[in-house]
């Protein structure tokens, strides 16, 4: 039964500070992998939170991107609230918002926690996949041929239609990027490229750097392009000229089920971590 002290309403501008503070205690906050900072959707469609005589001691963030699958952005909470009590508040209303107007729409979560994990399990979510870790050790690196007729540059704002069509066609509807989503990326890499041939763009890469090396968020080519060495083409440059030789690292992550990745990524050298993180989904019209 809900608190009737508590009342769920839309975040607005002015519950920024309120939510902030609330995220800053990680041990009740659940976060996105993202390239948009929580705080930033506030004003989007499916962010809510859950006041308290007029201070919010939660908040739920939703929106839909790409279409057709709204990640969970953010859960948190304040420790005086049980996680259930605030999830089950926020979630009916998300859930209630997501099916208009589209009813098909997913709900979705890589999970990193537990005790988030629990709280989706008992409100219908359903394991479908996982996200597996995996690292290439550069100092064992050996540097690939050249591939005729194939030129990495670095990638430019004009590039990002064709690397948008390209990361649909590799990724499909349910984990591609959205445009905005990309031109972040971009923004934030420290190193993107594409491959191109006398076609035009048939490949591209992004990456971000972090303490122990870098990171290889995002590898697409387009299928008339592949068994060629593009992918490797675009590696080589990465690890050539990104500066992450030199931190000893390169890490990736791909679905546990997406077999051709796999063999991808095993073909360029990487090696499981054995890390793994659960993916979570709720359809919002029911489960299938």
């Amino acid at each position: 039964m809900i608190n009737l002290r508590l009342r769920v309403r839309r975040a607005a501008a002015q519950d920024q500070r309120q939510i902030s503070n609330l995220a800053f205690q990680e041990s009740n906050t659940h976060r996105h992998l993202d390239w948009r900072p929580a705080l930033e959707w506030i004003g989007e469609p499916n962010f809510w939170v859950l006041e308290e005589h007029g201070v919010v001691t939660a908040a739920l963030a939703c929106p839909e991107d790409p279409a057709g699958v709204a990640w969970i952005r953010l859960f948190t909470h304040s420790p005086h609230l049980s996680g259930p009590e605030a999830w089950s508040a926020l979630f009916e209303t998300a859930h209630a918002e997501s099916t208009s107007p589209n009813p098909n729409t997913q709900i979705a979560s890589i999970v990193m926690k537990r005790w988030f994990q629990s709280l989706l399990l008992n409100s219908g979510f359903e394991p479908r996949m996982k996200i597996v870790m995996l690292e290439l050790n550069l100092m064992n690196y050996t540097p690939r041929k050249p591939v005729d007729g194939i030129r990495i540059r670095l990638m430019q704002e004009s590039d990002l239609p064709d690397v948008a069509k390209i990361d649909r066609e590799a990724f499909g509807a349910f984990w591609h990027n959205s445009a905005d989503a990309l031109r972040r990326a971009r923004n934030q890499s420290i190193w993107s490229t594409v491959a191109e041939d006398a076609n035009g763009v048939v490949g591209f890469q992004i990456s971000t750097g972090n303490p122990f090396g870098a990171h290889l968020a995002r590898l697409g080519v387009r299928v008339e392009a592949q068994g060629r060495g593009v992918a490797s083409a675009l590696m080589h440059d990465l690890v050539q000229n990104s500066g992450a030789l030199g931190a000893g690292r390169l890490s990736v992550n791909t679905q546990e089920d997406n077999t051709a990745s796999l063999m991808l990524y095993r073909k360029l050298g990487f090696a499981r971590t054995g890390e793994s993180f659960p993916v979570l989904i709720y359809s919002a019209g029911g489960m299938s």
